[in-house]
């Protein structure tokens, strides 16, 4: 199997690991843990095993001037991108978020035109603006269950934050993939990101009362650090090195089909035409953002 073909099954497996978390932390917050303490624990755990794993990676050094870089990456990748992502989740329903999510290809593709000098064209600009109508109409409009939706409104909104964050991170943490082995740098990125999101979720951590916890919920804590974060951040950092920015995020567009089967499965949320009306705008601008212009 090719490199190419091995990292288009990373940002598969990427995807899939996504697509259930966002049924899955719904179940764990706010009931048992709040969401900024749940991301302390998630990050905390996460690091952990990045430096676990250091230990099989190559010894390189970093350059001074690349840990702004990895600190940028870390605010944008961690710190802003969780913290937005799970109060907004406590706050809408899963099928909202995921399809909030599905506008990452098309910021990512406004940020390539404007940092990487990607070439801008009119069937981009009119891509993303639809992509983006899409986006904005269920912030606005996207009602859940309002018994897990309690602020559909400003979890829509923190939920569109977090992927115009991610967008950023995917941009960054390109230049540092071309330069380091991805155990180089990602547990520094992760160490960085948990120093950044413990102000935020400390307090929350310590009102945790663990012995009310059952073992379903320690299982879905699991799921959320081992699979959802650190193996999702592994196999895109692993597409990231292989494939364009634009090429990774277009994976994204797989969450809202993964998240309303395992949301509808488990009875966490609903299909509604606002929900569908939306993916269907995203899903035209960025058809549109992406396609390559017809050669005459």
């Amino acid at each position: 199997m090719s490199k190419r073909s091995l990292a288009l099954t990373a940002a598969s497996f990427a995807a899939l690991f996504y697509g259930a978390n966002y049924t899955i932390a719904k179940d764990v917050m706010p009931a048992y843990i709040e969401p900024f303490g749940f991301i302390v624990v998630r990050v905390f755990g996460a690091s952990l095993l990045f430096w676990f794993i250091s230990f099989w990676g190559p010894k390189e050094r970093i350059d001074k001037t690349d840990y702004f870089r990895i600190f940028a990456a870390a605010f944008f990748g961690v710190g802003l991108n969780m913290l937005t992502f799970f109060e907004g989740l406590s706050l809408t329903s899963p099928i909202n978020a995921s399809v909030i999510m599905i506008s990452v290809p098309i910021i990512v593709l406004g940020l390539s035109t404007f940092f990487l000098k990607e070439k801008l064209t009119f069937l981009k600009i009119v891509g993303m603006l639809i992509g983006l109508s899409g986006a904005f109409l269920i912030i606005v409009y996207g009602k859940g269950d309002q018994v897990t939706a309690a602020n559909p409104a400003l979890g829509n909104l923190l939920v569109f934050i977090n992927a115009v964050s991610y967008a950023g991170y995917i941009i960054i943490v390109k230049k540092i993939t071309e330069k380091y082995h991805p155990f180089t740098f990602i547990k520094w990125m992760y160490t960085i990101g948990f120093l950044l999101v413990l102000p935020f979720g400390y307090n929350q951590l310590i009102d945790v009362q663990v012995t009310d916890i059952p073992v379903s919920i320690f299982l879905k804590i699991g799921y959320v650090i081992l699979f959802a974060t650190f193996g999702t951040y592994i196999c895109n950092i692993f597409a990231i090195r292989q494939l364009k920015p634009t090429t990774v995020a277009v994976f994204i567009y797989l969450q809202p089909l993964l998240a309303s089967v395992f949301a509808i499965m488990l009875g966490s949320d609903q299909i509604d035409v606002i929900k569908i009306l939306a993916a269907i705008l995203i899903c035209i601008g960025v058809y549109l953002a992406t396609k390559k212009p017809t050669k005459v």
